[in-house]
């Protein structure tokens, strides 16, 4: 064999090894997010830990290098909540959740999916604050985390993501202030309404915006 094929046959495998690896962990991260939810309609039951990438399960998209891109889960009667593993899904661009029973927080990991254009999480059952976390995805166009449980503040961190085009935290219990600048001063109103404890929009040069929230 010629010294110059096997440097190739030495590179495909090498680059083989590395999407397999990278896939498995992927099929790892998504497992995790099985093993934590109710799926009483059995819509994950496709996803097998056992198969060499994700691609094939249910509900799943990949790109052409066999990374995952999409997560749609939406209405799907899934229950349980979310896990930290989910940051591991370096390539995602959409994360569908929306129209489910899921409870607990989100988890500050998902701030690490820089590629991430779609969060939806509506009409759940999440509590907790809104992770400044996801002020690094700056890929961000979507984000509706409307009808849940959600507290504290708004994350002054997604003032700095300029994709940032649509915001929806409406039927949530967040409080203090809503921002005005950056991707904010183009977001309607309503789309923070019925939170009791929000107090209109925020006000430049005057007091802090987390008054009366905590």
């Amino acid at each position: 064999m010629a010294w110059s094929t096997l440097v190739v046959l030495v590179i495909v495998l090498a680059a083989t090894f590395t999407s397999t690896v990278s896939a498995n962990s992927e099929g790892d991260a998504l497992y995790a997010l099985r093993r934590s939810l109710y799926d009483p309609d059995k819509v994950l039951q496709s996803w097998d830990p056992n198969l060499v990438n994700p691609c094939t399960w249910f509900h799943i998209t990949c790109n052409q290098d066999n990374h995952v891109t999409r997560v749609d889960l939406g209405n799907s009667n899934l229950s349980g909540h979310l896990v930290p593993e989910l940051g591991k899904l370096e390539h995602l661009q959409y994360l569908e959740l929306y129209k489910n029973t899921i409870q607990g927080t989100i988890p500050a990991e998902i701030g690490n999916l820089k590629n991430l254009i779609s969060l939806d999480l509506y009409n759940n059952n999440i509590s907790g604050i809104i992770p400044p976390s996801l002020g690094k995805l700056k890929s961000l166009v979507f984000l509706r985390l409307n009808d849940n449980h959600l507290t504290g503040s708004i994350p002054r961190e997604l003032i700095g993501i300029s994709s940032l085009k649509v915001v929806d935290v409406s039927n949530n219990n967040l409080c203090g202030t809503i921002p005005t600048t950056g991707p904010f001063e183009h977001i309607p109103l309503n789309n923070f309404e019925n939170n009791p404890r929000l107090e209109g929009p925020e006000l430049q040069g005057l007091a802090s915006y987390d008054t009366n929230c905590s």
